[in-house]
Order: C-alpha cells, then structure tokens, then sequence
C-alpha cells in the first residue's frame, strides 16, 4: 500500500464584526489584538467589514462613498474609516499574514451614498412594491449623483482611479432634492432604454429587486464596470487578499459579477474565494444564482438560518429536518454555513431570532459535520454592543466548539437521526486523524445516543470536550458506546487520552473591547 494523502485539516472562516461595534475607529486594531488567540482557537480566514469610505466615520462601511479610500484620505469629516486608518488596516493584514490566516474583504459594489454635489437629469418614478410599472412620466430632478472624491485629488491627477461618477452612472435614486420628494426613481439614462438591469441577472422580486438603497450603480455603463474590475485588481495588490464576500448580490448584475470574478482569476490565478449575500429564503433561487456563476462561487445559507430560527423558538420541534431545503444539503460545496450574522442580529432588519439555548446545538451542526464552510460571528463570539447589549453566546462553549472542529471532526460520519429531538453523529477520524468524535444533541429533555465509533476503541473512555456532560462512555468491545447530553444541550465527545485535550482547559480572552 502506498503513502496516504495527508488529511486536509478543517477550515472556519469568521465574521470580524457586529453592526454595533463601537465607532471608535479602533477595531483594526482590536481585531490585529486578537488575530493570534482566533488562530489558535480554529479561525482560517477572517471576513472583515467594509473598510471602504462611507458617508461617515459613524457608518459601517455599506453606506459606501468611495471604494478606493480605505482610510488614507481627508473626506466626508475623517481619514478614518469607523474601523480605522488603512495604516491600521495594513498592519492588522500583516499579524494575519504572519499567522497564516486569510483575509476576505466585504466589497460593497451595488450604490455609493453622500455624492458630493446634485446634478439634474431625466428619472420616472416606479411603483416600489413593482418597480417594472413606471406610475409617472419622465420630468427633471435633482439627485445627489455627483461623486468627485476631493481627498484623491493630487494637483491635476486623482490617486488611484480618474473617474469621477455623474448622472448617467446610476440607474436610480431613491430621493429628488428639488421638493424633497422621496420616492424610486429610474434614472432615464445616456444608453437610452431606461430599464433596470434584467431578472434573472437581479432577481425578479418587486418585479425587478435591482435598485436597492442610495445611488445605484449602473453596470451596463461601460465606465462603471471597467472602473469597478480596476478596483478589484487593485485592493487585491493593496491587501493581501484570499477572498471576497459581496454584498447584495441580488441586486446588481450577476453578468458583471461573474466578469469581476474572472478578471481576477485571470490577472492573479485561481484560488480566490468568494461569497455572495443573497439574502432569500429560497433554495431554488440560490441555486439559480450560482447555475448562473457556473457553480464557482458560494453563497450563504439562508434557509438553515431560518431553520434554525423555527426550531429554537418551537417547543419539542423535529429537529431532523434541521437540514430540510437547506444549501448545504443541496450543494454543500456552494454553501457558506453560519447561525447569525450582522444583518440577521437583534433590532436589525433582517433580524432572524435563535434563542441562546439553541445556538451551541447550531454551532455543533455546522461546525462538526461534514458539509459546508462555517462562518461564526464575532456578536456570538464576543457578544454585542451598542443600545441592548447582549453577552457572548453559547455560555463559553462556542471556542471550544471552534476547536472541536480544528482537532476531531474529520473522516466519515455516521449520523443517528432516528428520534425528532436528539440527533447525534460520528466522526471516525482518518489515518493521519485518528481520535475523531461523537456528537449528541437535545432540543427537550436529556438526550442519549448508542453510537458506533469503532472497534479500534473497544476499552477507551471518552468525555465531553465542553465540560457540560459529567457522564461518561466506554467503548465496548464491538466499538459502541453511550453518549449522554443535558437537557436542550449538546455534549462532544472524545477519548480522554485524545491528544490536544488539554487545549480545551485554557481560557479563552473574549474581552475584545478592553483598552
């Protein structure tokens, strides 16, 4: 028998930020802080916020004024950005490098917010529950579509990029500053037909989803997209970049997107990762979505969010259809996994409620199985700020969760899902792998499972990794052992012999936010 393949070991990626991180202009440093303990607790690559320049040093970065002002120039009241000046940026990139983590940039590629002057040009209103159907005729306003960037300007030459962005840049606003009239409006452009971008290229919600806040951008304009693919390849020599998590894929052209996605695998090679947010409870769409990006791409999973949303918050719901029209069950190698996120959080729009007894059951089902690419969120990991502020979830479980993953959920899996509120599973560990893992989880009462997980084990004894089940499992001699969690609780176990065991025992910093 030859030499084995080594086993590829478990990636995590995680979510940098909350949406109310303190305005400090300071999280590039807390997070440059903290990079060095993430790594050691599981974390592979790290989804940073918006860095970009927004309307304010206040906004989180979706309120986008200029892509290629990454905290260096005087604009809209500040160098910084809410996270902090692009040398803070530069340095948090550098402690990433050093400890071999990636770092995916949030590009916000679908309006600009705050133009720096009006400018009068032709619109149609549309109705906003269908914006196909035009409720006016085209007459004359005044929108905040003029975008010069001042703070770029250097004598006769703007830094990085010449375009300054007009009128007929966007395909629509949402505000006439003559009157004051709020309202969607459709920019009748300089190519002439007056439409949005085509369904399915956007999706087909209120008849066309293409405009969806601030000043639209306009893809099927030339200098947009070329100016836009210019920045992509320049932020990836700027930042040493392993991937992209794009925002609002919905509703710009996913033709365009896929060019952009191209261009940067043409001038820098394969290898890039990228994540879209297309935030709808919809299988089919998403699967529509990537046939459209020809499947080399990934997506969030909405659907187990929702799931997981249902299940906490029902009493004794069946917990086996956990994964029931999910994408990681449909095209796990598309699928992004995660429990939470800044837009789905308390008080935010999208807001998707997980009662906190249920989100260390969500981190096991995504974090120690086999499919997806988990995402944990830094509110879960480090609680949340702001006006009602919530602790760290999982009661201190979710770090050790993280490095359950990293140390012991590898090789073939085994799943035991034949009662509606316990599920559990194995994990039987690879040659180069060994200890592997068993994982019971309960939804009502105390759960127990009789798992296999190998004759090779006959006469271990294995405990919980998570400290929280106090019992006890010996391996039989036909390698089967009883696994027992607490009450709407989950447990983890290993062999107590297992190497990086005594991993689980350190603590683990979660005060981020400590000066």
């Amino acid at each position: 028998m030859g030499d084995q393949e080594p086993t590829p070991e478990n990636a995590t990626m995680m979510q940098g930020f909350e949406w109310y991180v303190p305005a400090d202009q300071k999280h590039w440093n807390r997070l440059e802080k903290h990079i060095p303990q993430l790594k050691k607790w599981g974390v592979d690559n790290i989804w940073v916020p918006p860095g970009c320049k927004g309307s304010s040093n206040n906004g989180n970065g979706y309120d986008i004024y200029d892509l290629y002002d990454l905290g260096e120039f005087d604009q809209k009241g500040s160098v910084s950005t809410k996270w902090g000046t692009k040398t803070d940026l530069l340095a948090m990139c550098e402690v990433a490098k050093a400890e071999n983590m990636g770092i995916y940039w949030d590009a916000v590629l679908n309006h600009k917010f705050s133009g720096d002057h009006k400018e009068k040009c032709k619109a149609r209103e549309v109705d906003p529950n269908d914006r196909t159907r035009f409720v006016s005729d085209q007459y004359e306003i005044e929108a905040w579509v003029g975008f010069d960037f001042p703070g770029r300007q250097e004598g006769n030459e703007m830094k990085y990029s010449k375009l300054k962005y007009h009128w007929y840049h966007f395909s629509g606003v949402d505000y006439n500053a003559r009157g004051g009239r709020t309202a969607i409006f459709k920019i009748q452009g300089e190519q002439g037909d007056g439409e949005w971008a085509e369904v399915p290229n956007v999706d087909g919600e209120k008849g066309n989803y293409d405009y969806l806040m601030g000043s639209d951008l306009d893809y099927d304009h030339p200098e947009v997209s070329d100016d836009v693919i210019t920045w992509g390849k320049w932020i990836s020599k700027e930042i040493p970049l392993k991937g992209i998590r794009f925002d609002a894929i919905k509703h710009y052209s996913a033709a365009f997107l896929r060019q952009f996605v191209t261009s940067l695998e043409e001038e820098y090679g394969t290898g890039w990762f990228f994540v879209g947010e297309f935030w709808k409870d919809s299988l089919q769409d998403l699967l529509k979505y990537l046939d459209i990006m020809n499947k080399k791409f990934s997506l969030f999973d909405t659907p187990l969010v929702y799931n997981f949303s249902e299940i906490s918050r029902a009493s004794g719901a069946d917990m086996r259809q956990v994964f029931d029209g999910t994408l990681v069950q449909a095209s796990p190698i598309n699928a992004v996994t995660l429990v939470m996120n800044h837009d789905t959080q308390p008080y935010q729009a999208l807001e998707a409620p997980i009662e906190g007894w249920f989100k260390p059951l969500a981190y096991a089902l995504i974090l120690l199985r086999v499919n997806g690419y988990p995402c944990v969120w830094y509110g879960d990991l480090y609680g949340i700020k702001g006006e009602h502020p919530f602790p760290p979830s999982c009661s201190g479980a979710l770090p050790k969760l993280m490095l359950a993953r990293k140390l012991y959920a590898y090789g073939k899996q085994a799943d035991y899902f034949d009662y509606a509120t316990c599920l559990g599973w194995v994990k039987y560990g690879t040659h180069d792998r060994p200890y592997g893992c068993a994982v019971v989880l309960s939804n009502a009462g105390e759960g127990r499972k009789r798992m296999h997980v190998g004759e090779m084990h006959a006469g271990e004894v294995w405990t919980d990794v998570l400290g929280w089940s106090q019992e006890e499992a010996t391996i039989g001699h036909d390698g089967f052992g009883e696994f027992k969690c607490g009450q709407t609780s989950v447990s983890v176990f290993v062999n107590r012999e297992a190497g990086g065991r005594e991993k689980f025992g350190e603590e683990f910093d979660y005060n981020i936010y400590e000066e």
